[in-house]
């Protein structure tokens, strides 16, 4: 089901001589409607300042655009946030670049229209009020000065201060709802009554800002009026909702060998096993495409979390574009009869399948593995997605010489509406200590399980020894590598320990962090990491030497009492 809405807007310059009000929308279609949603602003240029119209036309033209190319990933406010923090920055860059432009600033009220829900970001003194049936309420707060000989002066706007803050806030959206953005020379003469009035009276939204505007310069309104009025006609629905909708209403598939088709494609093999997937190597009867086939076992019909997973995995997929990761290819809803989706094939072998024939990896081979790992994080990072289960097993060197990042399967957006699997599902001797404690994947525990893939890809051992299941295990210092493997050059050991750090702020804050230290690598090396004290690594081994060293000393004094 789709969002379906209806806009107007009106803005009129009144008695000014120059209209510095600026207001916009964008109603994408299809996809990026679901994805992104629909978005709408109105600015308040700062009176009495040159630039004020500069100001609020750029903010508004420049959020517009620039929303819609942040990552789907993304959360809404995440998204405005830091598209609201470069316009602030630009706003004051132009005001300090030229003279006749000192002061330029703008208010900004938004409204993001997205499925179910809405979004607003807003600064200044424009306001935004939602008309629901019979009641009319503001939901912005002015930004003003509380002393009433100073109620025009704002306290926040784009481009008044370095340091911008933003109110957010959201709510479900519900059929009927009418949405009204306008500028204070507008909201100041009608009053709440008066905007009650005129939202109420008219259905079409075009008729109601044309009337908002009208009634505004006609009370006297000595300032620019704009008016721009939004009517929800049907809340749509989020599109990994949708898609999760489809886990209801689409069966697993039953076993499938070799010959067997389904829906548009061909079965050729089964490439891969595991507890709860299925991977087939498959042709696409229409294009002769090879393609990877993923689905679940048909023991896991019933299992819910399990099938939303699959399709959480193929909403995350289709969003990273990446020469990093294999590409989720798109089905659309009338082709798919069962629960699967379809991905790029790539012939060649998992670094773990390379190293179970026996291949042992140089030095140099695993400095390049290591440079296009963290290229496929930090690909990844930047969509702020966590993979959560790094390994050799994972990471797929194709024929072609690329090396591609496989199964997000238990992937997670921590900022986003949709986190995925809960809990910690990754494999234990790479997960990061912290995570044995409870605490929430990151950026850090995806840089862990990367340095402990290049450790186990020189050694053959971990830095903290094998982890099983439902172990609790107790963390020291990591064994250096090179115990292993002498051969193995200090920079790049320096690296992994920095990376398999026990404590998260050791280790690096980003991929493009280690990125930079695996690129330049000997040419300026780091520091071999310090052993930590044994107070920290095991305080219990410390408590025991101390009583064992305390129980000693007192029987040499008690000792040399007695002979003396």
């Amino acid at each position: 089901m789709s969002l379906k809405i209806t806009i107007g807007q009106t803005s009129v310059t009144g008695a000014r001589e120059r209209n510095e009000d600026y207001c916009g929308a964008v109603t994408p279609a299809a996809e990026q409607l679901q994805t992104k949603g629909a978005l709408l602003a109105v600015a308040d240029g700062v009176g009495g300042n040159a630039g004020g119209r500069e100001a609020a036309e750029m903010t508004v033209r420049g959020v517009l655009s620039d929303y819609y190319a942040t990552p789907d990933t993304w959360e809404t406010t995440v998204a405005l946030d830091k598209l609201l923090i470069a316009l602030n920055r630009w706003v004051i860059s132009q005001a300090a670049r030229q003279r006749d432009m000192t002061g330029m600033a703008t208010t900004l009220s938004m409204l993001v229209l997205r499925g179910k829900r809405y979004v607003i970001a807003h600064v200044g003194d424009s306001r935004i009020y939602r008309l629901r049936g019979d009641t009319l309420e503001q939901l912005t707060t002015d930004h003003v000065w509380e002393r009433p000989d100073m109620r025009h002066v704002l306290k926040r706007a784009i481009g008044l201060d370095s340091s911008l803050q933003v109110d957010y806030a959201e709510g479900e959206l519900q059929a009927g709802d009418v949405f009204a953005l306008m500028s204070d020379g507008v909201w100041e003469k009608l009053g709440q009554l008066g905007i009650h009035e005129i939202l109420s009276l008219y259905h079409t939204p075009q008729m109601a800002a044309d009337d908002l505007v009208k009634q505004a310069l006609a009370k006297g309104s000595q300032d620019n009026a704009t008016a721009l009025v939004v009517r929800i006609e049907q809340p749509g629905d989020e599109q990994l909702a949708d898609l999760l909708s489809e886990a209801k209403r689409l069966r697993i598939p039953p076993r499938l060998k070799a010959g067997d088709q389904l829906d548009d494609f061909e079965v050729l093999e089964l490439l891969y096993e595991s507890r709860a997937s299925l991977l087939y190597k498959v042709k696409n009867l229409a294009s002769g495409q090879l393609c990877v086939l993923k689905t679940l076992h048909p023991l896991m019909q019933d299992d819910t979390e399990s099938c939303n997973g699959l399709l959480n995995e193929e909403w995350l997929g289709k969003r990273v574009v990446s020469r990093y990761f294999v590409q989720v290819l798109p089905l659309a809803a009338d082709k798919r009869s069962y629960l699967y989706y379809v991905m790029s094939f790539h012939p060649g072998a998992t670094l773990q399948q390379q190293m179970d024939v026996g291949h042992h990896f140089t030095s140099a081979e695993v400095g390049t593995v290591g440079t296009r790992l963290i290229k496929g994080l930090a690909a990844l990072h930047r969509l702020n997605i966590v993979h959560r289960d790094i390994k050799p097993a994972n990471l797929h060197q194709g024929e072609d010489s690329r090396l591609r990042i496989l199964d997000l399967g238990v992937a997670i957006n921590p900022h986003g509406s949709h986190a995925g699997a809960q809990g910690n599902p990754g494999t234990p001797s790479y997960m990061a200590p912290e995570l044995f404690a409870g605490e929430t994947a990151s950026v850090q525990s995806d840089l862990y399980a990367a340095g402990v893939t290049l450790y186990y890809l020189l050694t053959r051992h971990y830095p903290y020894g094998e982890i099983e299941p439902f172990q609790r295990p107790r963390f020291g210092d990591p064994l250096a590598p090179t115990r292993y493997r002498p051969d193995i050059p200090q920079w790049l050991e320096n690296i992994i320990l920095k990376a398999v750090a026990r404590d998260p702020t050791l280790r690096f804050e980003t991929a493009e962090e280690m990125l930079l230290a695996l690129e330049v690598g000997e040419r300026r090396p780091l520091l071999t990491p310090a052993r930590s004290p044994l107070a920290e690594r095991d305080p219990l081994l410390m408590w025991q030497g101390i009583a064992v060293l305390s129980v000693l000393l007192n029987a040499l004094l008690f000792y040399l009492l007695i002979v003396s």
